[in-house]
């Protein structure tokens, strides 16, 4: 048979599918089932990346918990190796516990959680992360998680060993016991254990699980986090703070934040049975006085009549969508900052001394503001020089709501305000269109009640206007203090060298002077060197107008918010390998503490001290 005769009739055997025949294979796809599938969305693309995103859910989950119930949090995090690429990861915390009914829902059901529909800074937003943690190590190994939870001194422990049934997005317990013999180990008579065995893949370095913990660690100095590695290193992150954050307070959403939409719906669910009701019960910032100016407004926007006693169940389209423009069109009070707990320049600088051996630290912190509707809360904190690397590219430490964000760098809009800020005008060298150079960390922090991620893997900003305008105002804010500081000690070298010349020829003076008039050398010199120190002395001191002298000290001996180490700073020895060479002094800068710097310090427990400053 010819080729295209072939063709011809297998082109007429083919049966063409019906509507019906296509219905027919139609079904509900489960939302476990779909990131099943498409894991990569939550960060387990790979297996390094696996076992990072496994312990990042477990451990936000216990500082969230700790946190809200007032406890200082302890939490342990073991990685134990099976075998080549299985591991089992057990995180324990001194949390409240987990009460005996929640336990299936919160580790067996994706998008089950009490933190979406709350307008409340929190690391968890999703309702997502654990459960997919376990959801993955079933997958891969088939284990199912293990949890045990104790919820106080005189319950006993309860074990739970359950997995995830991704067809319907629900939890099957496997087993489920009370276990006494396991409360040897909540010495607070409370706390959550959770086990998950999975395919992973352990290295040290950038974006591993050394480096999350270590920069947890950092913002948030009141955690104690105990970290035992797979090769049975275990390193400990004490607590620099011994007081926990401010308890930040639920809002309710603000009208600017909301779009038509969700107005209408949130028309049709509203308990209020007027308009007047329902502004103000619903919304933030808007009493009897802005509704009624609201609802005046929208009246005037439709044909149809609109007063405060107008019942929601009479409300149709029109009406909703006139109430909308108004709210558009009526200025509005920012929504309240009660529910943004910042970490803090204090915090923030603990944090740093902490874990970065540098020797100039300095921390800003914006006053609160606002991108659609939703309250937010930009910090900047950077520690330079000591012994951070001089020749490589600046660290740039991410974080939102206290997570670290290790992934997905260029992409955020905190990386891309680094990136544009001019380290050049506050002494640094910047390549064109690249980081500074030198020895230099910068820490930036996002706290919000929502934060904009651009992935359900949480791990990088959107870039807002609104947001990158609040970086880079506090990104400016820290580089000129480093500015101030680097031109300070560029300043004392040259003075130093000044001075240097007067004590390098009085020998030669008194030498001379000895030989053409017999005058006592050693005496002449001790002389002349008194002499000096006096003028150089005098030189230092400026007087006001009325003849007192002035306090001449650098502002930043002043900053609260600014920490110098000087025992950590460059020595002349050094001077070939630095990056400043031509700003190291060549004698020791005067030490320096200011109040603040004391304080932090010594309550930091970091057991390094700060220099005094006078």
């Amino acid at each position: 048979m010819p080729p295209a005769a072939a063709a011809t009739r297998k082109k007429k055997s083919r049966k063409a599918a019906t509507a019906e025949s296509m219905a027919a294979m139609q079904r509900e796809i489960s939302v476990s089932e779909f990131f099943a599938k498409n894991r990569h969305l939550l960060g387990f693309d790979n297996p390094r990346k696996a076992v990072l995103t496994t312990v990042k859910e477990a451990v936000d989950n216990a500082l969230d918990a700790c946190e809200e119930a007032g406890i200082l949090p302890d939490i342990s995090v073991q990685m134990l190796q099976l075998d080549e690429t299985r591991f089992k990861i057990t995180i324990q915390d001194n949390g409240p516990g987990i009460v005996r009914r929640q336990i299936e829902n919160i580790f067996g059901k994706l998008l089950y959680g009490s933190k979406f529909h709350r307008m409340k800074m929190s690391r968890g937003q999703q309702g997502i992360g654990i459960s997919a943690a376990g959801m993955y190590g079933l997958m891969t190994t088939g284990k199912p998680v293990r949890i045990i939870s104790k919820t106080g001194k005189r319950k006993p422990a309860h074990e739970v060993v359950l997995k995830i049934d991704t067809s319907k997005n629900r939890a099957e317990v496997v087993s489920d016991t009370e276990h006494p013999e396991d409360d040897k180990h909540f010495p607070d008579g409370h706390g959550t254990i959770v086990a998950i065995e999975l395919e992973g893949k352990y290295q040290k370095g950038r974006q591993s699980i050394d480096e999350y913990l270590e920069q947890t660690a950092i913002a948030n100095p009141h955690a104690r986090i105990t970290w035992t590695s797979p090769t049975n290193e275990t390193v400990e992150f004490p607590r620099a703070m011994d007081e926990l954050p401010a308890e930040a307070k639920e809002i309710k959403p603000h009208p600017k934040g909301i779009e038509l939409g969700t107005l209408i719906q949130m028309l049709e669910r509203t308990e209020p049975t007027s308009v007047s009701s329902f502004l103000q019960n619903e919304f933030s910032r808007v009493g009897q006085r802005k509704a009624s100016d609201l609802i005046k407004l929208a009246d005037k926007k439709t044909s149809k009549t609109i007063t405060p006693r107008t019942r929601i169940s009479t409300m149709g389209h029109d009406e909703a969508e006139a109430l909308y423009k108004a709210i558009q069109d009526t200025s509005i009070m920012a929504p309240p900052t009660d529910c943004l707990v910042p970490i803090g320049s204090r915090a923030l600088l603990a944090g740093l001394l902490k874990e970065v051996q540098a020797e100039f630290f300095a921390a800003a912190t914006r006053p609160p503001a606002v991108y659609r509707g939703n309250p937010f809360q930009m910090e900047v904190a950077i520690a330079f020089g000591g012994d951070l690397p001089r020749d490589d590219s600046a660290r740039i430490l991410r974080f939102a709501n206290r997570v670290p964000l290790l992934y997905q760098q260029s992409a955020c809009s905190s990386f891309k305000a680094v990136l544009e800020t001019g380290w050049k005008n506050y002494g640094l060298s910047q390549p064109r269109g690249s980081l500074p150079t030198g020895p230099l960390v910068v820490m930036v922090h996002m706290a919000s009640v929502w934060v904009p991620f651009t992935s359900e893997s949480k791990e990088a900003i959107a870039d807002y206007d609104e947001i990158r305008k609040e970086l880079r105002l506090a990104l400016q804010e820290c580089g000129r203090k480093l500015g101030t500081y680097l031109r300070r000690r560029q300043k004392m070298k040259k003075e130093a060298e000044r001075r240097s010349v007067f004590e390098r020829y009085i020998g030669e003076i008194a030498t001379a002077c000895h030989n053409i008039t017999g005058t006592d050398a050693r005496a002449l010199f001790v002389a002349l060197k008194k002499i000096a120190a006096r003028k150089t002395e005098e030189a230092d001191q400026t007087l006001d107008q009325d003849g007192k002298v002035v306090d001449t000290r650098d502002p930043l001996e002043k900053d609260d918010d600014v920490i110098i180490l000087h025992d950590r700073s460059a020595h002349p020895d050094d001077e070939a390998d630095a990056l400043f060479k031509d700003d190291i002094p060549s004698r020791k800068l005067p030490r320096r503490g200011s109040k603040a710097a004391k304080r932090t310090v010594s309550r930091k427990k970091t057991g390094k001290k700060a220099s005094r400053k006078r």
